[in-house]
């Protein structure tokens, strides 16, 4: 069309009529004809930009609202737009540079108060995000995005109780928003609250069946209230519609192992080096990765410690049947194993994790070793006992429990406090009041840390020792272990190495029990002997401290 008939404005106020009435085709074209005639037009490239950012052509949007911005860097609106489209691509940072501009040019904007709270948010910095969702919403109280976000905010800096109060005030703004829903039952999971978290995410799943998030923490729901066949299901929902996402394979071997089903377990479980947030460790060893597929030979392995102090020890069992095919076993541990793992039988050495190490062939991490091995419900590999305390560190503590008088109780009821099942698995030493008030015990704390108010309780039972603050390692744990009569833990370290060490055990574990106890029985196959107290219900530990009790007064070697 001829520059002089071309009526410009007239071009962009039909494009934007249509762009309104959501015929972004027919917009699209009119802004191009307009931009065509007229290359270096904000107006054209602003809209034309938005346009292909709302039909999915981030590449070309990007080009076309740099050119705007670069025009006009004053323009509030197109700041917003180019932010959303790097915001879109994954360059938050960017895009929070954007978003700041267009705040200094119209600082009181909504849109853009939130669009930059969801670039922190995606930037892990959600103490940041707060300041401008708390902006919003002291103007906007009744902004039911605002309290999503801020909701969500509060979630990720672990404060899922405040999380609630805001999800629950945006559902009365916006009732079954999926969501919402969502996210609110994401954080009664983190509460400890499955069957509330459950009826979330049922809600979401049936609007949005396609989120694969929801039906993941579905699965983990319905795991926690022991229904593993219907989490199972859930997980393999978010597998149907994302074949490579990680945390539900991870979580879909959880249940599965715990179900007995050993040879589907692990083979998914070989997935938790993909899960969110995990480092792949097993390519800084610079070897090949061995899990099983040829036979060894007289090649060297090293075996790499790679989750928990207890997952190491249970799976350092397998380093005498490597060696016993001709393989010669290096192992490598947390710096606290080491003293204590130096001795297993059949190994060529212990190390330290960051020690030098000797040459070798091929290298497996400890966790890979059962899938490795071809482990089955059937042949779970239990040579009771495989770890023995040192017997200076024996001599060293002997002194200490010899004085004790009547049954000695060696006594841990709390893992590590970040641990991401503590809620779960640690007792509050108040509830075991009732078990330490019991005659003719003397009970040993092995806790290596306590918490707030459990030095002051300890102090009110003269029949309490505390020694677990003066262990150097593992190996002092293990002395003392070898010295009583009992060992009672929760689901920790310690309840690993005293039955490793076929030590009397008893394992107090949550009506949802990590996978290596089982789901049902007194016993494990990974521990025979140790004498498991379960939960009849989420979070009764009354119940198993008063069958503690009742197994005390009968035979403290029960």
């Amino acid at each position: 069309m001829p520059a002089s008939r071309f009526d410009l404005g007239q071009t962009l106020q039909d494009g934007l009529r249509l762009h309104r009435e959501g015929r972004l085709h027919e917009a699209e074209k009119l802004y191009a004809r307009a931009l065509k005639a007229v290359p270096d037009n904000f107006d054209a490239l602003n809209l034309l930009g938005a346009i292909k950012a709302q039909t999915g052509k981030m590449g070309e949007a990007l080009r076309l609202l740099t050119a705007a911005v670069k025009l006009n860097p004053g323009a509030a609106d197109a700041l917003v737009n180019l932010a959303n489209v790097l915001h879109a691509l994954k360059r938050d940072a960017e895009a929070l540079d954007c978003l700041d501009k267009a705040l200094r040019i119209n600082p009181h904007d909504t849109q853009t108060q939130l669009n930059r709270a969801s670039a922190l948010l995606s930037m892990k910095r959600p103490q940041d995000a707060l300041a401008s969702l708390d902006a919003v919403i002291a103007r906007e109280p009744s902004n039911a995005a605002a309290l999503l976000n801020r909701g969500v905010a509060k979630a990720e800096l672990g404060r899922q109780a405040d999380a609630l109060g805001d999800f629950n005030a945006a559902l009365l703004l916006a009732p079954g928003n999926p969501t919402l829903l969502y996210n609110r039952g994401s954080a009664f999971l983190q509460l400890g609250k499955p069957t509330e978290a459950l009826a979330d995410l049922e809600r979401t799943v049936a609007t949005l069946p396609e989120h694969k998030l929801a039906w993941n923490n579905r699965g983990r729901a319905l795991e926690m209230l022991n229904r593993h066949d219907d989490a199972a299901a859930s997980f393999g929902k978010a597998i149907g519609l994302d074949k490579d996402y990680a945390d539900a394979h991870f979580n879909l071997a959880l249940t599965l192992l715990a179900l007995g089903k050993l040879e589907q377990g692990l083979a998914e479980y070989e997935w938790r080096w993909k899960r969110t947030g995990v480092t792949d460790r097993r390519r800084g060893y610079g070897r090949p990765l061995w899990v099983g597929e040829f036979p060894l030979g007289r090649k060297a392995i090293l075996l790499h410690a790679e989750q928990g102090l207890g997952d190491t020890i249970q799976f350092a069992r397998y380093a005498s049947m490597l060696a016993g095919s001709g393989g010669r076993v290096i192992l490598e541990v947390q710096p606290e194993l080491k003293t204590l793992l130096t001795n297993l039988p059949a190994i060529a050495s212990c190390h330290a994790r960051g020690e030098a190490l000797p040459a070798y062939d091929v290298q497996c991490p400890l966790g890979s070793l059962p899938l490795a091995l071809k482990t089955t419900a059937a042949n779970v590999p239990a040579p009771i006992p495989y770890v023995a305390a040192d017997p200076e560190r024996v001599t060293k503590w002997r002194p200490a429990i010899d004085v004790l008088p009547g049954k000695r109780v060696a006594l841990a009821w709390a893992g590590h406090v970040h641990h991401i099942n503590d809620t779960n698995r640690s007792i509050p030493l108040a509830t075991l009041e009732p078990l330490l008030a019991q005659e003719g015990v003397s009970f040993v704390s092995i806790q290596h840390e306590l918490r707030d108010s459990d030095a002051d309780l300890l102090a009110r039972h003269r029949n309490v020792t505390h020694l677990g603050e003066q262990f150097a390692d593992m190996a002092d744990t293990a002395a003392v272990l070898s010295l009583v009569d009992l060992v009672i833990a929760v689901d920790t370290s310690v309840a690993h190495l005293a039955a490793a060490m076929g030590r009397p055990t008893w394992v107090l574990l949550p009506f949802t029990p990590d996978w290596r106890w089982t789901l049902t029985g007194a016993h494990s196959p990974w521990y025979p002997q140790a004498r498991l107290f379960r939960q009849p219900a989420i979070g009764d530990w009354p119940a198993v401290v008063a069958a503690l009790r009742d197994a005390l007064n009968g035979d403290v070697d029960a």
